[in-house]
């Protein structure tokens, strides 16, 4: 589901927002955004205050953002990957070629590689890998960016990611998705001053794929 309303994908009908606000019988406020095939926690405030409180937090890096991801290639065990971006969309969500270039960076830190004995493109063996990704900053498709930038894109990324390795692990799998999860955030509350983490499991995809990446790189699956 899309965030809100947006010309990146002016066709879509139904949004998180609108659906939210329907459900609890009152308005919400998005204070941060996903990409629409990610998975994993988006933040609402409930009333404007807290939204313009909350998105400054945001906006000042001090909430602690965890994604997970599965990506191609052995990665690093850690990385800080600092690389600026250029803005492509404007503040209207619209496509531009024109975007002002800021300061990026996002932490990687290897969760677990595999190699799968089976030929993909050119080679004779396939190398995943799944990661924790934090970002520090909030840039545009910051992470599939970055991915894409260090040559270890993300699995299912259509955009940035590569294709091959793409339909490989639909074909086998049996499943097709971007495979990046927002798995928590942590901030402190603006009126209370608490620190509170809010965490959301990877679903139970991610753990089929897990499963099937273990099973395929150990020998125990070949069909």
């Amino acid at each position: 589901m899309l965030v809100h309303r947006s010309g990146i994908d002016a066709g879509e009908t139904v949004f998180l927002m609108q659906t939210l606000r329907d459900q609890l019988g009152q308005h919400v406020f998005p204070v941060h955004r996903l990409d629409k095939p990610t998975s994993g926690l988006v933040m609402f405030a409930l009333n404007s205050p807290t939204a313009r409180a909350l998105s400054q937090l945001f906006e000042q890096g001090e909430v602690q953002k965890i994604y997970t991801a599965f990506v191609r290639g052995h990665t690093p065990q850690t990385l800080n990957i600092d690389h600026p971006l250029r803005d492509e969309v404007d503040s209207q969500g619209r496509k531009t070629k024109e975007g002002t270039v800021r300061e990026a960076a996002t932490e990687l830190r290897t969760l677990t590689s595999w190699t799968v004995p089976e030929p993909v493109d050119r080679y004779p063996e396939a190398r995943y890998s799944q990661v924790e990704l934090r970002p520090l900053t909030g840039r545009y498709r910051q992470l599939r960016r970055h991915m894409k930038h260090i040559s270890h894109p993300i699995l299912g990324d259509v955009r940035y990611g590569k294709g091959t390795h793409n339909r490989f692990i639909h074909e086998r799998l049996g499943l097709k998705r971007l495979w990046l999860h927002a798995n928590s955030l942590a901030f402190q509350h603006p009126d209370t001053g608490e620190l509170l983490t809010v965490e959301s499991d990877p679903p139970e995809d991610f753990k089929a794929m897990h499963t099937w990446l273990t099973n395929v790189a150990e020998g125990h699956d070949h069909g």
